[in-house]
């Protein structure tokens, strides 16, 4: 060998063919050892680059690539201030029924009417207008310090309701149910009267309680006591214990809550913002920490009131203080969607991102999240998740979100969408605005380490698959969800959770079929199909004999290759990536489609099928004979591994047979081009297509015969494993053996022996077959080979085929038994057979005597 070939050898790492780069387990390198080996005989997985994610030039809603009517989404951009807000709130859902108008028309009562006392009753006097000096009840007496130290507003919300108060002149009357009287209940079991249930605190020293009630100030009219309806005297349990807890609240309120909101105000006044974010932190602090957020605090609405008047501050970080204090709140109806809208505003700069790493915030926006119901509440709910989306490109934020489970609540929310459509709901715009912004939060979820176990762990992969089942049509959906599956399916379990789930294949040829000719949408959902269909071979099954599913892809395969058969000649416009990088997008949906269609050409009932389509192989063909290695070489490359697995199969109706003039003339020039992946790829299809003499006799007229020897020099180890396998079906044919000869082939062949064998035995029993078929027709060993390499070979070989020797790994670092065992299994099946015929041949017609010549007249 000359010492070019060595030196370029001594480049490469000795490293077996099926070694992968990096740390790994032994069992490991014997899957991908049999893998590779399968690789070896004609039929591979493609592999191809994830689709590219292009950049958002702005954090928005739905992006400048959304489908959505305008008329159908809520804007990315809206003025939004204190007005928006409502000074009260409540809990209350607004009803959807209208309610029909009552016709009444009030009658004014006649003098009869009048004298005779047959007027119609009453209402209750308003405990708030009744005079101090009858004798009407008040059902609470407060002190004269705490009145006056409260608002007129809030003394309102502590005096008695109607239903408490008895006029002067009713009596009280008593009602049974029936014959038998009621038992009386404990105080203890009655509860709150209300049924509500009051934040239980202790009293503070501030703290002022009504005075006990004597017997005679709770008399009625003449004097009688109420009693209740078990016949016991007093109005003590439940009742005087929420009066009591009302006026502590109140006092509470005054003394703590009162003045934090007047610095507030105060400090917004002043526009000092420094103060009025750290007087709003106290504020939040001494809530949270009382147990008055929620709707738990009497006072809720007058908080909320005077929080609502400070957002027209310029101030994002104040404002966001704020919004999470109405949030904190739970506020609902249009409060609630202000504040969301007011969240999202501010997360649409990312110079705010540092603010939402403060506090709970993140907190209160999961909270928010799962608390929403996204049927009566849908705006608000895409306004709190178009928030996360957005808060989810930034790297920090995504870890903290995950390690708060927000994967989790978004597959609860996706469940319960899911439930609601099962159910008999209608699968609507609103709902699907939702659920873009979950699956785009999803989709930057998914990056982080973890993410992978908890997107598995709660069923998320599941609940999106039905997604795509109710929402097919909706096109900024199925994008989400396609950049989805196109991360999580780079790994092998998320790719088998997908090829079980028993509506995939039909849920992904759906898409397929819906958004033809949305390039963005075709391209990941083809390359998620290309990594089910990578290593598993029931998926390959499956999913070509899902309905309609091969013409879908032969239909995609059509109108991409037309329309870049259009744009040659153009300057087509490149999509720029995150990496900065640029693609055209219709040579990338190209790419991902024929990658499918190579993989599910690998199964054996599959393949034979798709070998007989002469559409698919024209298609294929057309590729290479328009597109140039050396701008479009991922695509070429591709279309030359299906040719590949398609050419594996010899049957009688194989298009590639029919069109073996056109497959060989594209791939010569593949051969001529300056780059040896693609050389290699080529030489792959002619390793199969050299079954036929006629291909052989082509080739070697083109001297491609003579290229395979010189390609033996290469230290690429695959390089030289294509070459031995194409020389084999070349050293068949007797007319060729001696160009083996002639080009130093022999010696070559030697070197690789001597430089691959003992990490690669495969690769060395195909010498040693090429050499087995070169000597068919042998006499003499020396003649045959030449005397200096037959001595080398016999050396080589006795050597090779002595069990200590060939089995020393001394030399290799951490080989384990089991690495151990597969070598020896391979030594054992695969080089000793064919080592030992060839070494025997050489042996028998090896000797130093000279050939007598035949006697002249005998």
């Amino acid at each position: 060998m000359s010492t070019e070939s060595n030196a370029q050898r001594k480049r490469q790492p000795d490293r077996p063919f099926y070694l992968p780069k990096g740390e790994t387990t032994s069992s490991r390198i014997i899957t991908e050892a049999k893998e590779s080996l399968n690789n070896r005989t004609g039929l591979q997985a493609v592999v191809t680059k994830r689709p590219c994610t292009p950049r958002d030039a702005s954090r928005s809603l739905f992006g400048a690539t959304s489908t959505r009517a305008p008329e159908n989404r809520p804007p990315s951009s809206f003025s939004l201030g204190s007005r928006h807000f409502d000074g009260s709130d409540t809990s209350r859902p607004t009803s959807r029924t209208r309610l029909q108008p009552i016709n009444h028309k009030p009658k004014i009562p006649s003098e009869e009417e009048v004298e005779s006392g047959l007027l119609p009753p009453k209402p209750p006097s308003d405990p708030n207008k009744v005079q101090r000096g009858k004798a009407t009840r008040t059902r609470l007496q407060q002190s004269t310090s705490v009145e006056s130290s409260l608002s007129s507003e809030v003394k309102s919300r502590v005096d008695t309701s109607p239903s408490d108060v008895k006029s002067v002149d009713e009596p009280v009357r008593r009602v049974h149910s029936g014959p038998k009287e009621r038992s009386a209940v404990p105080v203890e079991e009655r509860g709150e009267g209300d049924g509500r249930e009051m934040p239980h605190r202790a009293p503070s020293s501030a703290s002022v309680r009504s005075p006990p009630r004597s017997a005679e100030s709770r008399k009625g009219s003449g004097g009688t006591k109420r009693t209740s309806s078990a016949g016991s005297t007093g109005r003590g349990g439940s009742a005087g214990k929420r009066e009591e807890e009302t006026a502590e609240e109140v006092m509470f309120y005054s003394q703590n809550i009162a003045p934090l909101l007047e610095r507030m105000t105060e400090a917004s006044s002043k526009k000092d913002s420094k103060k009025l974010g750290q007087v709003t932190e106290d504020l939040y602090a001494l809530l949270q920490k009382e147990n008055l957020l929620g709707r738990n605090c009497k006072q809720r609405t007058t908080i909320l009131k005077s929080i609502f008047k400070l957002l027209d501050v310029d101030d994002s970080r104040i404002q966001l203080k704020l919004a999470r204090l109405i949030l904190a709140f739970k506020v609902t109806g249009n409060n609630l969607l202000s504040a969301c809208k007011l969240v999202f505003k501010i997360s649409r700069n990312e110079k705010n991102d540092p603010e939402f790493l403060k506090g709970d915030i993140l907190d209160i926006l999961q909270d928010t999240l799962r608390s929403t119901d996204p049927f009566s509440a849908s705006e608000a709910l895409v306004f709190c998740i178009g928030a996360l989306k957005l808060l989810t490109g930034n790297a920090t934020i995504v870890k903290q979100l995950v390690k708060k489970d927000c994967i989790e609540n978004l597959a609860i929310l996706l469940n319960s969408i899911n439930k609601n459509i099962r159910d008999g709901s209608e699968p609507t715009t609103q709902l699907g605005n939702i659920l873009v912004q979950a699956t785009a939060a999803l989709r930057n979820l998914a990056d982080t380490g973890a993410s992978r176990e908890r997107l598995l762990g709660c069923q998320a992969i599941e609940s999106l698959c039905l997604i795509v089942d109710n929402f097919t049509s909706d096109g900024d959906l199925m994008l989400n969800v396609s950049r989805i599956f196109s991360k999580v399916t780079l790994h092998t379990d998320c790719c088998t959770a997908l090829a079980d789930h028993p509506t995939s294949y039909r849920s992904f040829i759906s898409i397929l079929q819906k958004h033809q000719h949305k390039s963005d949408v075709v391209v990941r959902v083809s390359f998620v199909l290309g990594n089910m269909t990578a290593k598993n071979e029931i998926a390959r099954l499956r999913l070509f004999q899902e309905a309609g599913s091969f013409d879908i892809l032969l239909s995609l395969f059509r109108f991409y290759l037309e329309q870049d058969v259009k744009n040659q000649g153009k300057e087509v416009k490149k999509e720029v990536t995150e990496d900065g990088t640029t693609v055209n997008k219709t040579e990338d949906v190209l790419i991902k489609v024929i990658r499918v269609i190579a993989n599910l050409s690998i199964n054996e009932n599959v393949g034979p099928v798709i070998c007989s389509n002469y559409q698919c192989v024209d298609f294929l063909l057309k590729v290479l004979e328009t597109k140039d290695v050396s701008s479009s070489e991922e695509l070429v490359l591709n279309t030359v591994a299906t040719v590949n697995n398609l050419s594996f199969y010899n049957t009688k109706t194989s298009a590639i047979n029919t069109l073996q003039v056109r497959v060989l003339e594209a791939l010569l020039k593949l051969v001529l081009a300056n780059n040896m992946e693609a050389m290699v790829e080529a030489c792959r299809v002619f390793a199969n297509l050299t079954r036929q003499k006629v291909v052989r006799d082509f080739l070697a007229e083109q001297k491609i015969d003579r290229m395979l020897v010189t390609m033996l020099d290469s230290g690429n180890r695959e390089v030289v494993y294509i070459s031995c396998g194409v020389l084999i079906n070349f050293m068949v044919d007797e007319e060729n053996r001696p160009m083996l000869k002639q080009e130093q082939g022999i010696r070559k062949l030697i070197e690789v022996l001597r430089d691959f064998s003992r990490t690669d035995w495969e690769l060395a029993s195909l010498v040693c077959q090429i050499l087995w078929n070169y000597s068919g027709k042998i006499t003499s060993s020396n003649d045959c080979f030449g005397q200096q390499e037959s001595h080398d070979l016999t050396e080589i070989l006795l050597e090779l085929l002595d069990r200590d020797s060939a089995l020393d790994l001394s030399f290799k670092e951490e080989i384990d038994d089991e690495m151990t065992d597969y070598f020896e299994e391979t030594w054992t099946e695969q080089f000793c057979p064919v080592a030992e015929q060839l070494l025997q041949r050489i042996e028998t017609h090896q000797t130093d005597l000279e050939p007598l010549d035949n006697p002249s007249g005998s």
